[in-house]
């Protein structure tokens, strides 16, 4: 293939792409089957009103149960490539792991000793 012929393939692939989606696009917006409401339309920032006075008082307890899931539910993003590794692994990783672990579970027993997991 020549230089030409390589970006006439993408060149080409790139309009049909365009087409299809103009085409998707349209037909989604012929067929359906209603118009959104005006309370669909509206803002929505974590179920308060945008348009009210910002001045009223909200609990920070929602807050910190998102930071708390982060930091816990981030475990995930170890754990897993460590799981699907673990054969080729030495010991060396899976002390490091144990501790990491164990670490982990120290805190979520604080955070539960504490009652900072309840939603009261």
């Amino acid at each position: 293939m020549t230089y030409k012929q390589e970006y006439y393939i993408i060149f080409t692939i790139f309009i049909r792409r365009t087409i299809f989606t103009i085409v998707i696009i349209t037909l989604s917006r012929i067929t359906r089957k209603t118009l959104p409401s005006n309370e669909k339309l509206t803002i929505y920032e974590c179920g308060f009103n945008p348009l009210e006075t910002p001045r009223l008082p909200f609990s920070i307890k929602f807050f910190l149960i998102g930071i708390l899931f982060l930091i816990f539910d981030l475990e995930i993003s170890f754990l897993f490539p460590w799981c699907t590794t673990m054969n080729s692994l030495k010991w060396t990783a899976f002390i490091r792991m144990t501790l990491f672990l164990s670490i982990l579970t120290i805190g979520f027993i604080y955070e539960w000793i504490k009652k900072r997991l309840e939603w009261e």
